[in-house]
């Protein structure tokens, strides 16, 4: 197993968590409203029907929270700032709230205090409902960017003395596609109209992306002209993407596979961000829905990342002829041709364990790209898990598998394939909102008993605290 002689000496390694998946309280604190309060409360958007009120009660439990990463032996904790805590309504020009201000201010302190590096993310997906309202929120892109580069300055400004990693925007693809083309994340926008009674599917998905990116890049060229040169931190985006590979060796499904990475990993932000354009088969599915930066744009766009963060979870085997157009005309499955699987199925129908192919998407993604990884995602969901009784599901195995399969590999390819990796945060501190799962899938190396917000550390926790 790894260990701190065979890591990377300055080897960032914790637990990441997300502000509105933990925090609750979502009407204390001078917080506004963000898009998934209501989106959350609609019937048939989560599949327990809840909603992230609550939550695990981490804005009023934080210095536990704490006391468990220092219980863990962390060396970094990967958390968000609730951008409507810092703004209420969002905008440029509306007042910000002092006393989110302080909260989070108080948190890196507490944090640093105990030893722990902060790692901050500025947007985990909880947009202003302000925004929202007032003009689309992500839809437009003259007014969205200037209303995210405000928020940057702020958080920049607030809390960078002590802040040295920042990440600008947690996975481009999620919001643009779950939540402007298929429906199923706030705002919950599509041309489905069972489940949305507006959106446009074949367009607003890629406008999305594109402002998000824009806002992205602004907020890094703010920090690098006006803050990186004082403050002395890193800054970048972190990207979901999982391995895709063949599954068979027939051509049609070679291609597919390298399809399917196109628009998994390359497509919307990673080639943008790294080499300065779009991949080929990108521009040929999407055509002229896919919008264009301006050349003035591209020089902003291009280079705005200081390192490569790795959100990923699984591998798919990949097959030609799907109608997926998000997928890029790709069918996924687990099931290879023998019937067999390709590993342990997760609560997740998308996730099973596969430590092989993330070993292959690390040396994939630093060969294309050569610039560090930080992976600052990667967890699994035990299968019924949320239905065992605690001292049950506080041995899971399963997790403590895939973490296995997965820091193996990992170490491998820092050590065998020369791959600069320099952080690793498992998905996640605590059992949380997830989403549109509600509270029905677990993905915590801390078990969290929603009736009392009783805390239980699993073995996955144990585990991963002596991998480090």
């Amino acid at each position: 197993m790894p260990t701190t002689k065979s890591l990377p000496e300055d080897f960032l390694w914790g637990f990441a968590t997300a502000a509105f998946q933990i925090e609750g309280s979502t009407d204390v604190g001078g917080r506004g409203k963000s898009i998934w309060d209501d989106f959350s409360r609609l019937p048939e958007r989560t599949l327990d029907g809840k909603n992230g009120d609550v939550a695990t009660d981490s804005y009023k439990r934080w210095k536990e929270d704490i006391a468990l990463l220092r219980l863990y032996g962390v060396r970094a904790y990967r958390f968000s700032i609730s951008w409507p805590r810092i703004i209420p309504l969002g905008g440029r020009n509306d007042p910000t709230n002092p006393e989110g201000i302080q909260f989070y201010s108080d948190f890196i302190d507490e944090l640093i205090y105990n030893g722990i590096v902060p790692f901050v993310t500025l947007y985990h997906w909880d947009l202003p409902q302000g925004l929202h309202d007032r003009y689309g929120g992500w839809l437009k892109k003259d007014e969205i960017t200037k209303d995210f580069v405000r928020y940057s300055r702020v958080c920049f400004g607030s809390f960078g003395n002590r802040v040295k990693y920042w990440l600008t925007i947690n996975e481009p693809w999620c919001i643009s596609v779950l939540g402007y083309g298929r429906g199923v994340f706030a705002p919950g926008r599509s041309s489905n109209r069972t489940r949305s009674p507006e959106g446009d599917s074949s367009t607003e998905p890629w406008i999305v992306a594109h402002n998000v990116i824009l806002s992205h890049a602004l907020a890094v060229q703010l920090y690098r002209d006006e803050f990186q040169p004082t403050q002395g931190g890193i800054i970048g985006i972190t990207l979901n993407g999982d391995m895709t590979i063949p599954y068979d060796e027939s051509p049609e499904n070679i291609d597919a596979a390298q399809h399917a990475l196109d628009f998994a990993i390359a497509s919307l932000s990673q080639d943008p961000i790294y080499l300065g354009y779009y991949p080929e088969y990108l521009k040929q599915v999407l055509g002229n829905h896919l919008p264009e930066f301006t050349a003035e744009e591209w020089n902003i766009v291009k280079g705005s990342s200081d390192f490569y963060g790795m959100n990923t979870y699984t591998t798919n085997l990949c097959k030609a002829g799907g109608n997926d157009i998000f997928q890029g005309f790709v069918d996924y499955t687990f099931t290879r041709p023998d019937g067999t699987q390709l590993g342990t199925q997760a609560q997740c129908a998308w996730l099973q364990t596969y430590p092989t192919g993330f070993r292959q998407l690390l040396n994939y993604l630093y060969k294309r790209y050569q610039i560090p990884i930080y992976v600052t995602e990667n967890g699994f969901a035990v299968m019924n898990e949320t239905n065992m009784p605690i001292d049950r599901a506080i041995n899971d195995t399963n997790r403590v598998e895939y973490f296995r399969g997965n820091c193996e590999v990992m170490l491998a390819a820092i050590t065998e394939d020369g791959v600069d990796i320099r952080s690793y945060f498992a998905w996640s501190l605590l059992d949380n909102f997830e989403w549109a799962d509600g509270y029905s899938t677990r993905f915590g190396v801390t078990y969290v008993d929603y009736e009392t917000q009783k805390r239980y550390p699993k073995g996955s926790g144990k585990f991963v605290s002596k991998v480090r």
